[in-house]
């Protein structure tokens, strides 16, 4: 009787989510959706707020604006080449983010911004300072782009650097009796130094610095080809801060001071009379993405986050991205089948994940080239480990300078937690059956000599079908590829001269790539058509219940899941499964 009412009180909730709250979610999405179809005013200027942070991608779930965030870097690069040619914009107010921006994002957004004033249009970029952590100098390089970089008065120009930190747990699981036991491949594989190290090894330290320092040249020159003085001069005037807003516009590292309001006011003048401001997002919407034109198509392909097996990912409401191996594959097939399509530009930014799911998606762009449909790689804020396997046999590779790609290599193992959990007086005991290798993954025991062999075998033989794909891929000697793997994270700028990257640029870059693999002549206009396409919202909520069908089961499915405590147990079985630590995994680390 009591799980009866129970299952009716489920019930009851599902109908209140499904009569009350998604109707809710649908009207404000439509009042949203209208709001933002307002007209253009004749003299506008776009406001791009930069401080809430970028993904790399615009999410295909209508719901994911419920989760906060900003705008996307393909976004926004896409939105500025529209605003380029519309005569109704006159100018961009640029607000920047005090701790940084991710590096490749604003390398992207930085060569947006230079061609949007190639078309005689204003920048004015604004920075409430600039702080000593992070990716500053990636918000100053960007900010450095802009016609006037202004900066608050009372806000200080602390940027001396670039700077990271890592956490390492190993001496915390030595005290509390943690076994942390990995196999890696090779010595700069260091997603695992985190568990077994209290410090960075001499390996770790010599990619993390290397990769550092490219970021950082790479960003002051930049920033002085903008500044219009020497990397060295700005380097120096940089490194002997910090400054008060006054100093920073003495040494000419700003030009101007004043409030955002300010700014404001002087962005309106230069636009002309009657000029308004516009928010960038909204803009975004009004115009779409850019469809193009001809009988010609160029598919765009997206992927970002962890690589995943199966189908689905994200949160529906905004918990981040991921890419899963089913989802990705299956819109890079309905490319090679949509005729129209000539090419493929496959979007990027992974820092890796399972080794399965990332052969799947890498098979099918093989299929894409078996087709005849050229596939260009345009790398976002990462493309390493299983983001640099997928990749790793396109027809060509882009990259920005700064972003994070390679990372040819291999972890995986186990954290054995009986001793720690029994120092709490909780035992942790284990039962199987079967082979000997059944229990090798139970963290209550640590690996037999002989689990350990054959899983330390495993390890080996997905490092070599990696190296072994790079190889047939960039077209190098197998022995080379060796050389520059060991798991090692390299820049872009660092991997285009060792023969891992093809061209430094971004989505443009690619795509123009793209029209001359395909042979598709520079005058002929062409279609973007984008893969996977976004989900409407009956099908985003259908997804997010778990279930499809009529509305009863949608229901009843509901009230199963909330209140039936077989249904509860599956779920967090689920989740403990996907969350251990098994077999191979292709990650790279992520230091931002």
């Amino acid at each position: 009787m009591k799980q009866f009412f129970l299952t009716m009180l489920g019930v009851f909730a599902g109908l209140f989510l499904f009569l009350v709250v998604v109707p809710f979610i649908l009207i404000t999405m439509a009042i949203s959706s209208a709001s933002s179809k307002a007209p253009t005013p004749s003299n506008t200027v776009l406001e791009l707020d930069l401080r809430e942070g970028v993904t790399d991608q615009a999410p295909t779930n209508p719901f994911a604006v419920f989760g906060g965030g900003g705008l996307s870097t393909m976004q926004i690069v896409d939105t500025l080449a529209q605003a380029e040619d519309d005569h109704r914009v006159k100018a961009l107010l640029l607000r920047l983010p005090e701790a940084g921006i991710t590096p490749a994002a604003a390398d992207e957004i930085r060569q947006a911004v230079r061609r949007f004033r190639r078309s005689g249009k204003v920048v004015i970029a604004h920075a409430q300072g600039f702080q000593p952590v992070g990716t500053a100098v990636s918000s100053y390089m960007l900010g450095a782009s802009a016609s006037e970089l202004w900066m608050q008065n009372t806000s200080s120009f602390q940027l001396a650097g670039f700077s990271t930190e890592s956490i390492f747990l190993g001496r915390a699981f030595e005290k509390y009796g943690v076994n942390a036991q990995f196999e890696q491949r090779y010595e700069y594989k260091n997603a695992v130094n985190e568990f077994t190290e209290s410090d960075y090894t001499p390996a770790h330290r010599e990619a993390m610095s290397a990769w550092m320092t490219s970021i950082y040249t790479s960003a002051l020159a930049n920033a002085a080809q903008d500044r219009r003085v020497t990397p060295q001069a700005l380097r120096a005037a940089i490194e002997a801060g910090p400054y008060s807003s006054a100093q920073a516009l003495q040494r000419r590292l700003i030009d101007k001071i004043g409030q955002v309001e300010e700014a404001e006011a002087e962005a309106k003048r230069r636009a002309g009379r009657g000029a308004e401001i516009m928010e960038f997002g909204d803009y975004a919407s009004s115009k779409g993405e850019r469809a193009g034109s001809g009988r010609n198509a160029i598919a765009i392909v997206g992927g970002e986050g962890a690589i995943l097996t199966g189908t689905g990912g994200a949160d529906p409401f905004g918990g981040g991205s991921s890419i899963m191996s089913d989802d990705l594959a299956e819109a890079i097939y309905d490319a090679i089948e949509d005729d129209s399509v000539k090419a493929i530009v496959f979007r990027v930014s992974s820092p890796g994940g399972s080794p399965d799911a990332s052969e799947q998606i890498l098979a099918a762009v093989r299929a894409a080239k078996a087709a005849g449909k050229p596939v260009v790689i345009s790398m976002g804020d990462y493309a390493a480990s299983g983001g640099y396997w997928i990749s790793s046999e396109a027809n060509w590779i882009v990259a920005q300078p700064s972003t994070l790609t390679g990372s040819i290599g291999v972890f995986g193992g186990k954290l054995v937690l009986a001793d720690a959990l029994g120092r709490f007086g909780i035992d942790m005991r284990n039962l199987s059956v079967g082979g000997d290798f059944a229990d090798s993954f139970s963290p209550s025991e640590p690996f037999e000599a002989a689990d350990r062999a054959a899983f330390a075998a495993s390890i080996d033989r997905t490092y070599e079908e990696f190296i072994a794909r790079v190889a047939r891929g960039r077209n190098l000697p197998a022995a080379r590829v060796r050389e520059i793997a060991r798991g090692r994270v390299w820049t872009g700028a660092q991997a285009r001269s060792i023969g891992l990257v093809d061209q430094l640029g971004g989505l443009e870059e690619a795509i123009a790539k793209a029209r001359q693999l395909a042979r598709i002549p520079a005058e002929e206009s062409v279609r973007f058509k984008r893969y996977p396409e976004a989900k409407s919202p009956f099908a985003a909520l259908s997804e997010a219940f778990g279930v499809s069908g009529e509305a009863a089961r949608v229901l009843i499915g509901i009230g199963g899941v909330l209140n039936d405590p077989q249904a509860e147990a599956a779920v967090r079985q689920l989740r403990t499964e996907r969350a251990r630590t098994s077999g191979s995994t292709v990650l790279a680390d992520q230091p931002y």
